[in-house]
């Protein structure tokens, strides 16, 4: 046996890296597998290409605890080390940069080591032991090695009689980490960490139906029937799926296969992803993956079952700002890249030009498989328009790689159910919805009910009525408005004015009013109403048309909406709601109200405003109450 001073000239080190290396103790225990899992990975290959002279057998990692000891042992059946590779490995290297890594990042709170620089995967164990056990045998047949230190800079190194090649790692657990000796407290890292672990996982056994067994059928005293019960057998509990979907090529899966790797990742998950993207590139970087677009409908939030980080099918984080374009994070899936770079914890990803061009790689993934769904089924992809706009919108806002890209699939669809691309709409409608002054106005609805009588109105004018109803549709449509090149495209929502000013013609309608009698009109209507919320605005149009209107300024709204979403100018979401109130001067009811006195005046105007008010859901409490009594005393 052999003692010995690690060289570090950091006193007690170990309370230090339980402190600074980790903000999160948990993970501890995926460190451990990783190391567990790199050894056996590179046996298997220095076995193929014949540098070792052994044989693989099915090996696994197991992972065991014994409760009587307070130990939590992890085992696998890989390299190994000799003594000589302890010495180098654990005393020498990975101590030096344990080391390094305090003298850089210690007084650092934003630290962003590379754990793969320092090495430190494997004192990771410190941060739950009081004492931790290396047991090892190398591949190279020499004798076995056992490593003890108990969290300081002093350590034992002795032979062992272990025969069997691979190392044992056993952490005596220390008292403030008794968790991690509770079964279902490791079963559940397990899952989060390792579930898709390269190398099979043992954890503890379980009973299952014996496969060679054949239940016989029985016959009792009274010729009754039964069948004998199943044979049960113990089997080691295999924790994870070592071959995960996103690990093989698109071409050897089907659409079951995807469907079936969406619920394995999301259990509770009840609904179908609608489609799904397969990422798989090894040049400039190497990356892998599943993307599944869930049904999102209206829902702006990021979803609780986010996007996964693996590293070599270890599990990293569900915080992929940064790798993954912000439009795209509300997706579901797996990213899977062993060229990302992360901090030590590896907890956070780093910014740096791998990652942006990964980013950049999957949004050009996903826009491709887009255009390739709106080219080959554009029915298909109109009827999952409504559950994947959301996504698309918020890409073209933020991505202007993706707003070229979009502007060819991304749809426009009518209060009809008519689906067209911006092209597409702009080459509709350009002759019968340019006004006098060239600007070629798009008129749209947010909702087809609230807006009813407005979208009758354009639709009996042959214009074409968008439905755009996602919450942020008022910053898209600034968007193609400045992007339109020569066209001078507009949108304006249906209810802004009335259809005659939103598309101004050459012809004008003549009002029956003389100027005279608009300006006693005027204030008899203002006195009856509240003047603050409202602008009186007295237009000759129709006389079939409504003797009342009321409408909101685009420009207004817009901006409060936009304010409202992120974005528009500053403070205007706070403003109050102002209205403008179109009077029809060529009605017949403007002319009787001219005509009344001054108490019909009153009346009639108010019950025409609440009318006017009742169309755009604006009459409420009291006023609604009065409208109605108003009502029926004039039907009596």
């Amino acid at each position: 046996m052999s003692k010995g001073n690690i060289n570090v000239s950091v006193e007690n080190i170990f309370p230090l890296i339980k402190k600074f290396l980790y903000s999160d103790h948990e993970i501890f225990l995926r460190e451990l597998i990783s190391n567990a899992t790199d050894a056996t990975t590179k046996l298997k290959h220095l076995i193929s290409i014949g540098e070792a002279q052994v044989a693989l057998g099915n090996p696994k990692i197991e992972i065991a605890i014994n409760k009587d000891d307070k130990t939590l042992s992890i085992k696998d059946q890989g390299l190994g080390m000799t003594a000589e590779e302890v010495e180098k490995y654990i005393n020498q290297i990975a101590f030096s940069g344990a080391e390094e890594f305090l003298e850089k990042y210690k007084d650092d709170k934003n630290e962003t080591g590379v754990i793969g620089h320092f090495g430190l995967g494997f004192y990771s164990a410190f941060m739950v032991a009081d004492k931790v056990e290396i047991i090892t045998k190398s591949f190279k047949e020499e004798a076995a090695a056992h490593w003890t230190c108990d969290g300081s800079p002093q350590y034992t190194l002795e032979a062992h009689d272990k025969t069997d090649r691979g190392t044992e790692i056993i952490l005596h657990i220390a008292e403030d980490s008794l968790e991690f000796l509770e079964e279902g407290k490791i079963r559940g890292l397990l899952t989060k960490y390792n579930r898709f672990n390269q190398v099979p996982i043992k954890f503890g056994t379980k009973q299952v139906n014996d496969p060679d067994f054949t239940p016989q059928t029985i016959t009792d005293e009274e010729g009754k029937e039964t069948k004998e019960p199943h044979r049960q057998i113990e089997v080691d509990d295999i924790i994870n799926n070592t071959d995960p979907a996103w690990t093989k090529k698109p071409s050897e899966l089907e659409a079951e296969d995807y469907s079936n790797f969406y619920r394995e990742l999301y259990p509770t998950q009840f609904e179908e992803s609608l489609f799904h993207i397969h990422l798989n590139v090894d040049y400039p970087f190497n990356l892998t993956g599943i993307l599944f677009f869930p049904k999102l409908s209206q829902n702006l939030d990021m979803q609780k079952d986010k996007i996964q980080l693996y590293q070599n099918q270890v599990f990293v984080t569900d915080n992929v700002e940064g790798i993954v374009p912000d439009f795209l994070q509300m997706l579901k899936g797996v990213i899977d890249s062993p060229d990302i770079p992360l901090n030590v914890s590896r907890s956070y990803l780093q910014a740096d030009g791998a990652v942006k061009k990964i980013s950049g790689y999957i949004t050009k993934k996903v826009a491709d498989k887009l255009s390739s769904l709106f080219k080959n089924n554009r029915e298909d992809f109109e009827q999952k328009w409504n559950d994947i706009k959301v996504i698309i919108e918020y890409g073209m806002l933020s991505e202007e790689k993706f707003f070229d890209k979009a502007k060819k699939f991304a749809l426009y669809p009518t209060v009809d159910n008519s689906y067209f691309t911006f092209d597409e709409l702009v080459e509709k409608t350009k002759d019968a919805q340019t006004d006098k002054d060239g600007n070629h106005i798009i008129l749209y609805a947010a909702n087809k009910d609230a807006q009813h009588p407005y979208i009758e109105a354009a639709k009996a004018k042959g214009y074409e009525v968008l439905l755009l109803d996602s919450p942020i549709v008022s910053h898209l449509m600034q968007k193609l408005e400045t992007s339109g090149g020569d066209t001078k495209v507009q949108f304006t929502r249906v209810d802004a004015d009335h259809v005659d000013n939103l598309i101004k013609k050459d012809d004008t309608v003549i009002s029956k009013l003389s100027d005279e009698e608009k300006e006693t009109l005027k204030p008899i209507i203002e006195g009856a109403i509240k003047k603050e919320s409202y602008t009186v605005q007295l237009e000759a149009m129709d006389s079939s048309a409504s003797p009342f209107l009321i409408t909101v300024p685009e420009f207004m709204r817009r901006m409060k909406e936009m304010s409202a979403t992120g974005g528009g100018m500053m403070g205007m979401g706070n403003l109050p709601e102002m209205y403008n109130l179109v009077v029809n001067t060529n009605h017949q009811l403007i002319t009787d109200i001219l005509a009344a006195d001054a108490e019909k005046q009153e009346q009639l105007v108010s019950q025409a405003f609440d009318l006017a008010k009742l169309s755009q859901n604006l009459l409420h409490g009291e006023e609604l109450t009065n409208f109605i009594k108003r009502s029926y005393e004039l039907i009596k």
